[in-house]
């Protein structure tokens, strides 16, 4: 039963005939997991943190930049440079003390996704790359889990419910990921800042229709919106019975042609100070690293094919180098190999240290 304080705080949403104390309680009783604590699982997060979700998951292995300031609601300047699923929890807890939250600080891929999915009842996909919709929609097929999917791009939003009662998965609509060069490049592309509130809302939306049992679900539909002239349009699309005879995971590069990141100095040493697990890589040549250098490993860009090989492609890697070209130049490379999280020290250190 819901306590005094749980029954005044849900009480606009109890008194809904169509909700009542019974969806309450079954929200109390499930377990969502939010994969990506970024633009679209804040909003997310947030609203299921609200409505009384009893058990939420936040799987994000990713640290708060400045950049994500724009359209991440739940960090702020202060939180620069620690990892997104830690501050998420601890802001969500402020709001809603009633519910439990379980941090996966955890880039999914093949690896891991089953293990980590397999404890919850619904997984929301608000990641940001091809990869890992695949991995989390293939998971999902494997542990029949119903999948809420959200993807934003400039000013248009997209919203589906997948594998839903055995309904259609997100291969059914998106059978592949694109070829190379078929689709524009994830970190430059720019999002308006309100995109992905409209969209997380609703996605959560979804998740409570699905937990409840009320309204009618996306399944079998794409909602897409477009916040420039705020029309919106539907795609039905069915199922394609051979998309749920998939057993077992294989991970999907991300073929969207990825570029590097880039931050300064000041926002590197908020990051070192947290003790976030990074890789520093110095890709001078071994005599310049010798005579001064801010840490990290030294793998000089003239012996990239062999030195490459010893980072490890699921960690963020960020580079340096005198002026910031020789980086630059290293960090395409490594996209080139798989790399998914890399960054660029703008300007290099050659004003940071004797040289």
């Amino acid at each position: 039963m819901l306590s005094q304080e749980e029954q005044k705080r849900y009480s606009k949403q109890t008194v809904l005939p169509e909700f009542g104390t019974d969806g309450q309680e079954k929200l109390r009783a499930a377990r969502v997991l939010v994969v990506g604590a970024g633009g679209l699982g804040c909003p997310v997060l947030l609203y299921l943190t609200a409505a009384g979700v009893g058990l939420l998951g936040i799987a994000d292995s990713d640290v708060v930049e400045i950049s994500n300031l724009q359209r991440q609601v739940l960090y702020t300047q202060e939180d620069i440079g620690q990892r997104k699923a830690e501050v998420a929890a601890l802001k969500l807890h402020a709001l809603n003390p009633h519910i439990d939250i379980r941090v996966h600080p955890v880039y999914l891929d093949s690896t891991n996704a089953l293990d980590v999915i397999k404890e919850y009842d619904i997984v929301v996909d608000g990641s940001d790359n091809f990869a890992t919709r695949y991995i989390v929609n293939d998971a999902c097929v494997i542990q029949d889990k119903p999948m809420v999917s959200g993807a934003i791009y400039k000013f248009e939003g997209q919203v589906s419910v997948f594998n839903y009662n055995n309904g259609p998965t997100y291969r059914c609509i998106f059978p592949e990921p694109p070829g190379e060069g078929e689709s524009p490049n994830c970190a430059d592309i720019g999002v308006i800042a309100t995109l992905p509130g409209i969209v997380g809302t609703i996605q959560a939306n979804e998740v409570i229709k699905i937990i409840t049992g009320i309204g009618e679900v996306l399944s079998g539909k794409l909602l897409v919106i477009d916040t420039l002239d705020m029309s919106t349009r539907s795609y039905h699309f069915k199922l394609n019975p051979a998309n749920r005879k998939i057993t077992e995971l294989k991970q999907t590069s991300q073929t969207c042609d990825p570029s590097a990141g880039s931050i300064d100095y000041a926002e590197l040493q908020q990051i070192l100070r947290t003790g976030t697990d990074i890789q520093l890589v110095d890709v001078r040549e071994t005599e310049e690293h010798a005579i001064g250098n801010i840490g990290g490993i030294n793998i000089p860009l003239s012996q990239f094919e062999t030195g490459y090989q010893s980072l490890d492609p699921r960690k963020k890697t960020i580079l340096y180098c005198a002026s910031g070209v020789r980086s630059k130049h290293f960090a395409k490379q490594l996209i080139r190999h798989g790399f998914t999280k890399v960054i660029n020290l703008e300007n290099g250190i050659r004003d940071l240290i004797t040289i």
